[in-house]
């Protein structure tokens, strides 16, 4: 397919700007794909202000995919023109140790749309027959917006963390974070079935709340309050499990306070380069026997459960898309992530400015 397309390109650190690009040529083994809906990740915000993995400049950001299939190459497999397809970002191997034993999240060569592809920060997506082989594409289901779809990706960690972890009947659990992804592991705990959901957020508690957690507690206030406020609810035993959903190393030491002998504590998501080193009490480690581990990214089926569980409307996508915005405007969308006005945006790459 001949013709230009618009392109937001990360060419810098906070330096953002709107280019005219050939659309990318339709790969012999793989698909071209028209965008119509790319949602902005927090991981997107923090590498705007960080910079890309391995220091990657010129690079269309954006894995939080949804479009049509409008071209396949000559030997191209599986999909075909005027299918509606979801995108996630990462593209494991297939042969390191990891991958052969299934653990694709954990890819000793573990690449990414938006990062070490072009991603969909565009009006167009090459996808070439490794990514449609190691990759994640998945249909979309019949009904679902794109929008919807789009957003299907941030809704797979979550589910495979909680699946992992065994989040289960009966159980308190606490979730610190109140953006997108704190919401979801409230939405996602409730429908596994958690007894009492305890929710600690700062910027977004008003948007938390439509959630209906059965505490939501300003995690503004100090640390000993929080932890008695959870141990309070939970007859001084704790909480079964607490899952850190905030981009900061300064929870962990809360979680661990706050979780009962035999607990879990979920290191969700990632923290920035300069300030990743926690710093935490190994004796309630020890003597609580309490298990301790961090949750990244999904198994092969990540995608296709999640667009699953949003189709079976066990997750409200509706709730959480509460603005969208142009090419033209990514960081301003950006800064309405990070000064709380929206759980998330989304990306019309259509949309005029």
């Amino acid at each position: 397919m001949k013709g230009i397309m618009n392109a937001a390109v990360f060419k810098d650190i906070g330096h953002m700007e709107i280019e005219k690009r050939p659309i990318p040529d339709c790969p012999a083994d793989g698909v071209l794909i028209k965008i119509y809906a790319c949602g902005i990740c927090g991981s997107d915000v923090r590498n705007f202000h960080n910079g890309l993995k391995g220091g990657i400049r010129d690079q269309i950001m954006g894995h939080e995919i949804a479009g049509e299939v409008v071209e396949t190459g000559e030997q191209a497999e599986v999909f075909h023109t005027g299918q509606r397809v979801a995108l996630a970002p990462d593209v494991s191997c297939g042969s390191c140790w990891y991958c052969k034993r299934g653990l694709v999240n954990l890819c000793e060569h573990h690449k990414m749309l938006g990062t070490h592809y072009p991603g969909g920060y565009a009006q167009y997506i090459a996808l070439p027959g490794e990514v449609l082989k190691r990759g994640f594409v998945e249909l979309i289901p019949e009904g679902m917006s794109y929008e919807h779809a789009a957003f299907a990706e941030t809704c797979s960690a979550v589910l495979a963390c909680q699946e992992r972890n065994q989040v289960s009947l009966g159980e308190t659990v606490v979730i610190i974070g109140d953006g997108p992804v704190g919401c979801l592991h409230c939405e996602v705990a409730r429908s596994r079935g958690a007894a009492q959901i305890i929710m600690i957020g700062r910027d977004k508690l008003d948007m938390a709340a439509s959630f209906q957690p059965d505490l939501l507690l300003d995690g503004a206030r100090c640390s000993e309050e929080l932890v008695d406020e959870v141990r309070s609810r939970t007859g001084n035993r704790g909480a079964d499990i607490v899952i850190c959903a905030v981009p900061s190393v300064m929870v962990h030491q809360e979680a661990l306070e706050m979780v009962r002998k035999r607990g879990r504590v979920v290191i969700y998501g990632g923290v920035p380069k300069h300030n990743e080193i926690s710093s935490l009490n190994s004796n309630l480690i020890h003597y609580g026997e309490i298990t301790l581990t961090g949750a990244f990214s999904y198994p092969a089926s990540g995608l296709y459960d999640a667009l699953s569980a949003l189709e079976n409307g066990h997750i409200h996508a509706e709730k959480y898309i509460n603005a969208k915005v142009s090419l033209y405007d990514v960081v301003e969308g950006m800064d309405m992530i990070t000064k709380g006005q929206a759980l998330k945006v989304m990306i019309d790459p259509w949309l005029e400015p």
